[in-house]
């Protein structure tokens, strides 16, 4: 699909943080982190959302995700991963991994009591930094 953003990085049009790619899966580094070494993991192939996705493609993208949040916690010596499916933003299954600092490093609306509370996206990461996270990631996932 040409017009979607994942797909347009998946194919490598768009410039992105890769930290891992095969024929099936490319995971790069979000632009908007919420914690240093959050990660995408998307389909080369074009899904809407998770529901769509054929068996053996969700078992990997999981067991995938399950590598990133070992590393993600040896890394940043953190107790906790976080791993989601979302697809409010770009109508292209994609999953989160996201070392979890504080308990709401990921929240919801739905859960704050609060109806007037405002939320602002997280703040564009520097290039440079972006690229030394997905250096430090890559290796560590060869290794792994």
């Amino acid at each position: 699909m040409t017009d979607c953003v994942f797909c347009r990085i998946a194919a490598g049009s768009i410039p992105s943080h890769r930290v891992f790619e095969d024929d099936e899966l490319v995971a790069f580094l979000d632009i908007q982190p919420i914690r240093a070494g959050h990660v995408l993991i998307v389909t080369r192939r074009h899904y809407v959302d998770f529901t769509e996705l054929p068996d053996p493609l969700a078992e990997s993208m999981v067991r995938l995700g399950r590598r990133f949040g070992a590393l993600q916690k040896r890394l940043w010596g953190v107790e906790r991963a976080g791993f989601f499916f979302t697809g409010g933003d770009v109508s292209h299954v994609h999953a989160h991994v996201v070392p979890l600092v504080e308990k709401t490093d990921v929240t919801s609306r739905r859960y704050i009591a609060e109806p007037e509370l405002t939320f602002r996206p997280p703040p564009r990461e520097p290039d440079a930094r972006l690229a030394e996270v997905a250096q430090r990631l890559a290796a560590e996932l060869g290794e792994a």
